[in-house]
């Protein structure tokens, strides 16, 4: 998205935000579309005037901004959404859902204090803070299991280290990311191979660091994922 920004997350919440972000369409632009890939996270934002959750997605999200407008969020670690909105991820998968169909009085308290002059990533940082406190930190044990389920380690293995059963790595899988541990895996590594082809890296070599079997592995599963071929994610 045009004037697109990443911030440094708020120290109080580093364990659950992985960074604030701005973007901003200019007055005089015309309207801008654009899209969001997966990438494992959730995010609070303030647009339109009020906060918006986006759910973990599947594929790509279509987004638009009218000119002079501009939207804030925060990025939450994988996982870390769900425990500070008391709701599993799966509820959310693929939907952009306003904070106030799910705490409502949290979203009328964070409007108020952007109404009253807060600036939006503060109010989202205070709101994110009063949901911990409501709600309680997300479970350590998730970030640990999705590290391992990105590094290629199999569902087996990972049930095994965290001492759970693969059932109960699927069902706290899908609370907490929206998906299960093979979707986890796929988006995870598609997140590593955009983040490399946006760098400049040449799809071959993408594919290898990222761990796919092969250039046309990668290649397939960005169509899969974000509806586009490799050269278009390159600058």
């Amino acid at each position: 998205m045009t004037g697109y920004r990443e911030l440094p997350a708020p120290p109080s919440l580093r364990s659950e935000v992985e960074c604030g972000w701005r973007t901003t369409v200019p007055a005089d632009a015309t309207p801008a579309a654009g899209s969001v890939l997966p990438d494992g996270c959730m995010d609070l934002m303030w647009i339109d005037g009020h906060v918006v959750v986006a759910g973990p997605d599947t594929t790509a999200h279509p987004v638009h901004r009218a000119p002079g407008s501009t939207a804030h969020g925060l990025r939450l670690h994988p996982g870390a959404a769900p425990a500070l909105l008391g709701i599993p991820a799966t509820a959310l998968r693929d939907q952009r859902v306003p904070l106030a169909e799910i705490a409502p009085v949290a979203a009328r308290r964070t409007a108020d204090a952007v109404d009253d002059g807060r600036d939006p990533l503060a109010a989202l940082a205070d709101l994110a803070c009063g949901l911990r406190a409501d709600h309680g930190a997300p479970d350590p044990a998730m970030r640990v299991a999705a590290r391992r389920i990105a590094a290629g380690h199999s569902v087996a293995d990972t049930a095994e280290a965290m001492g759970w059963t693969v059932r109960t790595l699927h069902r706290r899988a899908g609370a907490a990311f929206g998906y299960g541990p093979a979707t986890l895996r796929r988006v995870l590594r598609f997140r590593v191979a955009v983040a490399l082809l946006a760098a400049g890296r040449a799809p071959a070599d993408v594919a290898a660091r990222a761990g796919y079997a092969d250039q046309p592995h990668l290649s397939r599963e960005i169509r899969d994922l974000a509806g586009v071929t490799p050269a278009s994610l390159r600058p």
